[in-house]
């Protein structure tokens, strides 16, 4: 081993919480232990970001077997992110696993997931990435299962049974890149050895394409996306949240490992896998919005959402310019954001009212402004309209889209935008509108104060500044993103 051992504890200090958590009975202490666990990593997380590129081996066999983790640009990225998010939902847990059972194992799960995803985020290497991927897997299954019922468990094995699927595509891609790559170490650029790729060009386009649609399943993208409206609804709303809005994005982070830094834009561009996957992001997108606005049950509604979304950020990836993978990265921060918010909602809804159809939902603003104004900056940055950051990130698609380069499928990822867009707006700002002006003919007099308390208002509110924040001050999250584009393009 050598290195900086540093880059061990963001994978080990959430295990040995988490043990900790899980057999820790007492609810205030219990708390306690979850949001030290949750702030230590957050804080150790954002130190080890701050400073030089740190790289630490853990063990090796040869250059392509090897577990080896790295501070690079695009670790950092996510990995602050994911560690900022994660506590600011486990403070919403706090309160919402009251209704709950077997609340310690929730927790103890919700912390090993993410010494998953910091293993995810930092993977030097794709053999490393490939296994904390799996891990990430494992880890959250139960919380999809968590509440027991046959239907959790059936979203659970569906959500495992598609994740495995998507990632045996992922590790049979490993095989083909272990021989002709020259490294399966992420390098900017990316590592082919074009004097073996020479005559080989569409098997190895094949790979590429069989690999993003495998590592897609866990961003919603379609073929294997239906795991994910079946395992929301059923999951805790935290959990809920955090699948939504971070756990979709450890597909996307596979996605840009293997399209970046192993096979590289060079190979990529303009080739039939581009065109294809560009095709595959643009159906989801418009598929996700239809099904939301059809969706009656509001976790559903908010999942269907989720797919149409991350594909957002798959449709940029793909266009491979500088402006889409701003735009896709802007969007993987936003949604990230604003779909944490409106799951948290509803959890604070069904917490309050147990309501959770959308039919129900008039006149909710009345009973919770708070969290209903909160849905509705979130809904509004969604949709893309300024000054809210969802508008930055739909912005830059479009700019990536319209490039000539990206032809005629840039234009009609663009037109699909906007129809989702609207899509959007009809199905999120619905909920608004009838929740604040529920008509002449509803009973007022029934209308009671259900506001949650402040362990769940708080972190709506924090996720809201940060969703206007974002929007009307860009420009340090877009400098982080030019020096990881820089690398590459």
């Amino acid at each position: 081993m050598n290195g900086s051992v540093l880059l061990l504890l963001p994978m080990i200090l959430p295990f040995i919480f988490g043990l900790i958590i899980g057999f820790q009975k007492e609810e205030k202490q219990r708390n306690i232990l979850v949001f030290i666990a949750m702030a230590v990593e957050a804080a150790l997380v954002w130190y080890l970001c701050s400073g030089e590129m740190q790289t630490f081996v853990l063990w090796r066999i040869s250059d392509r077997l090897a577990l080896v983790y790295k501070t690079d640009g695009l670790a950092r990225f996510f990995a602050c992110l994911i560690s900022t998010i994660w506590l600011i939902a486990a403070v919403f847990s706090m309160e919402y696993m009251k209704h709950e059972h077997k609340p310690a194992r929730f927790f103890m799960f919700y912390t090993f997931s993410l010494a998953a995803l910091m293993s995810l985020c930092f993977s030097e290497n794709m053999m490393t990435m490939y296994l904390s991927y799996e891990f990430m897997t494992i880890l959250t299954a139960p919380l999809v299962i968590h509440t027991g019922t046959p239907e959790a468990t059936r979203a659970g094995l569906k959500y495992l049974g598609y994740s495995f699927f998507g990632a045996g595509l992922g590790l049979m891609g490993f095989f083909f890149l272990n021989t002709y790559c020259r490294t399966t170490i992420f390098m900017p650029g990316g590592t082919l050895d074009m004097a073996m790729v020479a005559g080989h060009e569409n098997l190895l386009l094949v790979v590429f394409f069989l690999m993003a649609l495998g590592f897609g399943c866990k961003a919603g993208m379609f073929p294997l996306h239906a795991w994910l409206p079946t395992a929301h609804p059923v999951a805790p709303s935290p959990a809920s949240a955090v699948l939504s809005g971070i756990i979709t994005k450890g597909g996307i982070i596979a996605i840009i490992r293997v399209t970046y830094y192993l096979f590289g834009v060079d190979f990529l561009r303009g080739t039939w896998a581009q065109t294809a996957l560009l095709v595959l992001s643009i159906v989801t997108i418009f598929m996700g919005s239809m099904l939301a606005y059809k969706e009656k049950l509001l976790k559903k509604r908010l999942a269907y959402s989720t797919v149409s979304n991350v594909s957002y950020v798959v449709f940029g990836l793909m266009l491979m310019c500088p402006a889409g993978f701003m735009g896709a990265l802007l969007q993987v921060v936003f949604h990230a954001v604003a779909k944490n918010i409106l799951f948290l909602c509803a959890g604070a809804i069904i917490y309050k009212t147990h309501k959770t159809y959308v039919s129900e939902l008039k006149g909710i603003g009345k009973e919770m402004p708070i969290v209903m104004w909160t849905f509705a900056l979130a809904a509004l940055s969604l949709i893309g309209i300024p000054p809210t950051s969802g508008f930055v990130s739909k912005w830059y698609l479009a700019q990536g889209g319209l490039l000539p380069q990206a032809g005629m499928l840039g234009l009609v990822g663009v037109a699909v935008l906007m129809v989702s867009a609207l899509l959007t707006a009809g199905y999120l700002m619905s909920i608004v509108v009838n929740g604040f002006f529920p008509g002449k003919d509803f009973d007022y007099t029934s209308l009671q104060k259900k506001e949650p308390n402040y362990l769940m208002t708080v972190p709506l509110v924090l996720l809201s500044i940060a969703v206007v924040g974002f929007g009307m001050m860009p420009a340090p999250l877009m400098q982080a993103i030019r020096s990881i584009s820089g690398m590459i393009f």
